[in-house]
């Protein structure tokens, strides 16, 4: 069974937000779709484990925030390699509450819903919350990102506790030791971005062609904000 067969299916990307008492938090998801038209309502797929389950679950309400197109990997960073249990994800990121008190990312985002939870399905490690939508605001007529866009232009990975994920291929392709010395990939140990020389990382102003080690070391993860000691040699 190739369950590549599943990197074919079509997703978006999404910041998924809620709140528990004063407490706001929220996370990246790509598993958002609508189930009905009347009463409009959508659903999203929370990983048990993540803070932002919790807080749906106290508060009955969620935010969809639909990103745009060129939002840049440290926001996606931020709302999905990083823990609220460790850090407030939206410290110096512009929002707004709803009347619900549910926040809404007003930076980068083409359009968002606030939903109240109607329903909750038990799927094994996640939980399907199906929220009919008591808002929805268009904020640019931008195109929206998808997951095949975050993957194959943006190289992002995708977390452990998404439920797209998939452990990586572990064979190693053989090379020259000479290929290997000049090519050389490195893997960041906190979220799994790999930097490719041949690539760089033009978003941070590190050119195509740089090697690993020519990159000044105030350089960090584009992705979790890893420093370069978190990486190691693939």
């Amino acid at each position: 069974m190739d369950l590549k067969a599943l990197f074919k299916i079509s997703y978006g990307l999404y910041i998924i937000t809620s709140k528990a008492g004063d407490k706001l938090n929220g996370q990246i998801a790509n598993t958002v779709f609508q189930v009905s038209a009347e009463p409009p309502t959508i659903a999203v797929s929370i990983n048990k484990q993540n803070l932002t389950h919790a807080y749906i679950s106290e508060s009955g309400f969620f935010g969809v925030n639909i990103i745009e197109l060129d939002t840049p990997m440290t926001l996606i960073g931020q709302f999905g390699f990083k823990s609220g249990r460790d850090i407030d994800k939206f410290e110096g990121i512009p929002y707004e509450k709803t009347l619900n008190g549910i926040p809404m990312i007003k930076t980068n985002s083409v359009g968002c819903l606030e939903l109240k939870v109607m329903e909750k399905i038990d799927v094994f490690t996640h939980t399907i919350f199906i929220g009919e939508i008591v808002d929805a605001k268009v904020l640019s007529e931008k195109e929206p990102m998808t997951y095949a866009y975050y993957h194959v232009i943006k190289r992002g990975t995708t977390p452990k506790n998404a439920a797209t994920f998939q452990a990586p291929d572990v064979k190693k392709e053989e090379v020259n030791k000479e290929e290997k010395a000049i090519m050389a990939k490195y893997r960041c140990t906190i979220c799994g971005y790999e930097y490719d020389p041949t690539l760089g990382d033009p978003d941070s102003g590190i050119k195509p062609g740089t090697a690993f080690e020519d990159i000044p070391d105030s350089w960090v993860c584009p992705i979790c904000g890893a420093t370069k000691d978190q990486f190691e040699k693939i």
